[in-house]
C-alpha cells in the first residue's frame, strides 16, 4: 500500500503536467530520470503499468476518499483509456510501443 499510495499520485501529477502543457511528455520523463535518479520517467512507467490500471486505482481512491486532494483524476488519462490507448499493452499510450520497446512520444 505504501508504494502505490506514493507512486500513483505522483504519476497523476506527471499526467496533469502534460495535460496542462507545463512540459512535454519526454521532458517530464527525462527530468525525473536525471533530476531524481529514477530508472524511467513517470509517463513511461504509467504506460508500462497500463493506463487502465492507473485509472482503475485512481477511480477507487477518488470514490473512497473524495476529499483527498492527492487523488485527482486527470482528464487526459480518462481520454486515453476511453480511446483504448492503454500504454505498452496496446502499443500506444503516452508513447508508441513495439512490445517492450518504447518508441517516440505520441503527438
Amino acid at each position: 500500500f505504501i508504494v502505490n499510495r506514493l507512486l500513483v499520485p505522483s504519476l497523476m501529477q506527471a499526467i496533469l503536467m502534460a495535460e496542462r502543457g507545463d512540459a512535454s511528455v519526454a521532458d517530464i520523463d527525462v527530468s525525473m530520470q536525471l533530476g531524481a535518479g529514477h530508472p524511467m520517467g513517470p509517463l513511461t512507467l504509467a504506460d508500462y503499468v497500463g493506463l487502465d490500471t492507473c485509472c482503475y486505482i485512481m477511480q477507487g481512491w477518488v470514490e473512497k476518499f473524495p476529499d483527498e486532494p492527492a487523488f485527482r483524476m486527470p482528464k487526459l488519462l480518462k481520454e486515453k483509456v476511453d480511446a483504448g490507448d492503454l500504454g505498452r499493452k496496446t502499443g500506444k499510450g503516452f508513447y508508441h510501443w513495439d512490445g517492450d520497446k518504447r518508441g517516440d512520444p505520441v503527438a
